[in-house]
């Protein structure tokens, strides 16, 4: 149990030390990520008002029907993150969002989290 302990201790300790320099505007929102080993969702977060403006998950039945085909087997794969990055440029593009931070929130920047980024960045987010 120590183990999963110290884990998760240094977990909160990268996440702090990203949220220490990332910080969302309304004009400049901060893309947050989160991924677990069967999804992965983001969210744009405007922090001075403290609201979701926008949000994407491969938990949501549209999302996970179009990975899967039938919707049943949720996959957090780079397929995955790929289209939640897509979805989420254009709902920030519905919104008139332009530019972000990108908040990796702790984790590493490649594999799932890297594509999500790109992904983005070709949907036409500025970060």
């Amino acid at each position: 149990m120590d183990l999963q302990k110290a884990k998760r201790a240094r977990y909160v300790r990268r996440k702090q030390h990203v949220r220490n320099s990332v910080s969302g505007t309304s004009d400049k929102p901060r893309l947050s990520v989160h991924r677990s080993n069967k999804h992965i969702s983001c969210q744009l977060i405007d922090d001075e008002a403290g609201k979701t403006l926008a949000a994407v998950s491969t938990q949501q039945k549209s999302v996970s029907a179009e990975i899967s085909g039938d919707g049943k087997i949720p996959q957090a794969t780079k397929a995955g993150a790929k289209l939640v990055g897509q979805l989420i440029a254009e709902k920030a593009k519905e919104a008139g969002i332009t530019s972000v931070v990108f908040d990796r929130n702790g984790y590493k920047y490649h594999g799932r989290v890297a594509e999500l980024a790109s992904a983005a960045r070709e949907g036409g987010l500025k970060f």
